[in-house]
């Protein structure tokens, strides 16, 4: 591991959270009774507060043709960390509201969660109607009751593309991460297959970051110098791409909220396995994570990247799930002098990794 990254992480033996088919409420939607989190529990959101560890978990009931409707509970810890209860029903789920033809029937997805300098939390979550995911917000000021607020990129160019993946740029604030502005905005990774990046004044409402792609300059003399600009097509602004012979050779995507260190920024990410051109060492469609480092000033520039992944599909609940062989990170909380990521374990189960928190 290089000095700019986090940790190195050693995993717990077994899973922190698991599926509960005793976990059961009415679905708004449907009218029905659902055990909403019977089949997999999985790819969680993490904060630090009041002492405890809380993560948002995604749940999934295996009714319908998507492998079952996801939904966002909620699950506490008093004490380490590892040992959580699940509240009995979901904190955030498809319902008879406005935002129903984004959340179904595929649900709510994949939170990523931070909590605001201005005051209470913010979720960005994946809104699946069962064609196109569309990342989207939702705020909260005890973790229970959610506001939502709708698709992150709503007004701009991009509010109706393929959107996940949202993980803001927090630092470190009496031991806690807390979002923070640079120059006066909150960043934001996102994308899937490729890293992107997107900026708010609020996080609520974000903006894609662009750039002229085959814009060009040139400079002329006549005895001064006179900078010339060539315009071009603004698009998407790509960060991070999958890498031919490595674990992220398929696709790249944020993980985390991400954390500005005296080194930098530092992203967690999940790189997919290409099965034709990826590392040979791992299995076809592996997930396992990575790190990226990007300039503090300048957030959308990456400066440096390991080459290969901190954790991989080891233990059994890694291996075998919904989806074999996955370690997917999404919850990162700085808790007891540790740094405590939780992960998706094969698309089934939480597990938990912990490292040295450095100051």
């Amino acid at each position: 591991m290089s000095d700019w990254t986090l940790g190195p992480f050693t995993r717990d033996p077994t899973a922190v959270v698991a599926p509960s088919p005793g976990l059961t409420f009415r679905c708004p939607v449907t009218g029905d009774e659902v055990a909403w989190a019977a089949k997999d529990v999985f790819n969680p959101a993490a904060v630090s507060f009041g002492g405890r560890v809380h993560l948002l978990v995604r749940g999934e009931d295996g009714v319908g043709r998507y492998a079952g409707t996801s939904r966002i509970g909620l699950a506490t810890s008093d004490d380490d960390g590892r040992t959580f209860s699940v509240e009995p029903e979901p904190v955030l789920f498809p319902d008879d509201d406005a935002f129903q033809a984004w959340e179904w029937p595929g649900g709510c997805e994949d939170p990523r969660l931070v909590e605001s300098p201005d005051g209470g939390f913010v979720c960005l979550y994946t809104a699946f109607d069962g064609k196109v995911a569309t990342l989207s917000v939702a705020t909260s000021d005890d973790l229970r009751h959610w506001h939502k607020a709708g698709a992150a990129f709503a007004g701009t160019s991009h509010a109706g593309r393929w959107s996940k993946s949202g993980s803001v740029v927090t630092e470190v604030v009496d031991g806690r991460l807390v979002a923070v502005r640079i120059d006066g905005r909150f960043w934001m990774y996102w994308g899937e297959g490729t890293c992107f990046a997107a900026t708010s004044e609020d996080l609520v409402r974000w903006a894609p970051l662009e750039f002229e792609a085959t814009a060009d300059r040139y400079v002329t003399y006549d005895g001064s110098w006179h900078l010339h600009h060539v315009p071009g097509a603004p698009v998407l602004r790509p960060l991070l791409f999958p890498r031919r012979g490595r674990f992220d050779s398929l696709l790249v995507e944020p993980g985390p909220p991400a954390v500005r260190t005296a080194e930098g920024i530092v992203l967690l990410y999940n790189g997919a396995n290409h099965p034709k051109r990826g590392d040979r060492s791992l299995p076809a469609f592996a997930y396992q994570p990575g790190q990226a480092l990007f300039d503090e000033m300048d957030p959308a520039s990456c400066v440096a990247r390991t080459a290969t992944p901190f954790l991989a599909p080891e233990i059994d609940d890694e291996r075998r799930g919904q989806v074999a062989n996955v370690c997917f990170v999404q919850g990162l909380v700085r808790h007891a002098g540790e740094w405590l990521l939780y992960y998706g374990m094969a698309d089934s189960r939480i597990g938990c990794a912990r490292a040295p928190a450095r100051d």
